[in-house]
């Protein structure tokens, strides 16, 4: 399984997100992906790549989303197969927050694009506007897209676990998700077909009129949070600070409700007040 080779780098990079390697009696085990059967010809492909004996069943039942739920599953039992998958970074059992990119060398869009079929989406959002996004409970695979997806289309991410169930969500929208998509789904790559239709669909949007293009977020520093504790109003702080209002707000809020890191040197800290009505710190990440 050369990672280098654009099949397996995308196939290795879906197996972390959407299989499950598990271990048996002795050195049994086996490796399973079950999917919609609609993208059993993924599978099949997977299937062909494997130089071990596999099978691909399919089943019908009942699931939380459907009565009746059409699967298809592919099963991989050589050990041999199994130690090779797990050396090079598929953990055995419950691995959604540890695994990680390959430490070996590797095709880095075709596994990216492997990780987003599994895991991720692609298409336009309810209002119309192009995206590309990944779910996922892995700190170094959401912080590797980032790094990746900034060097591709220059969009800045910080990647930020949500309150309800510690997940990452990573998205890119508009331009950033059309460079993004038509880097990773190029021409004859190895990919579900319905997001490699997805992601071509992406390039015919065009910004509307009138739409402006949000400036990069600039980024708080030591100096700008002592400024905006020692003023202790938005108001002026925006003025000597050159940011807006609603900016300096949202940050002395979270300054002193202790959400971020005080600058060096400043112990005291006021009491935390109520927190302001708009809370979107636009230009600052």
């Amino acid at each position: 399984m050369d990672l280098r080779d654009p099949r397996y780098a995308y196939m290795f990079g879906f197996l972390q997100a959407d299989g499950h390697l598990s271990t048996g009696t002795g050195r049994k085990g086996k490796l399973t992906v079950e999917l919609n059967a609609r993208d059993i010809d993924i599978l099949r492909e997977f299937q062909r790549l494997t130089p071990y004996r596999t099978s691909i069943r399919e089943r019908t039942r009942a699931t939380n989303f459907s009565a009746k739920h059409h699967s298809a599953t592919w099963l991989l039992c050589a050990l041999e197969a199994r130690t090779i998958l797990h050396e090079i970074g598929l953990p055995y059992g419950r691995k959604s927050a540890r695994i990680a990119p390959p430490r070996i060398d590797f095709s880095r869009r075709d596994y990216l694009r492997g990780v987003i079929d599994a895991d991720g989406s692609v298409g336009y959002t309810g209002q119309g506007l192009p995206f590309l996004s990944l779910t996922t409970a892995s700190t170094a695979v959401g912080a590797y897209l980032c790094h990746y997806a900034k060097k591709v289309t220059g969009a800045q991410r910080q990647i930020k676990r949500n309150a309800r169930d510690g997940i990452y969500n990573i998205v890119y929208v508009k331009e950033a998700a059309m460079e993004l998509a038509a880097h990773l789904y190029y021409p004859g790559c190895l990919a579900l077909e319905r997001k490699r239709a997805s992601a071509a669909s992406l390039a015919v949007w065009k910004r509307p009129a009138g739409m402006r293009i949000r400036q990069p977020g600039r980024r708080w520093n030591p100096s700008e949070d002592r400024t905006l504790l020692r003023l202790a109003d938005p108001a002026r702080a925006a003025v000597e600070l050159d940011r807006s209002a609603s900016s300096c707000g949202a940050r002395l809020w979270r300054l002193r409700t202790g959400l971020v890191a005080p600058p060096p040197n400043e112990a005291n800290r006021p009491e935390a007040p109520e927190a302001p009505d708009q809370l979107s710190e636009s230009d600052a990440p």
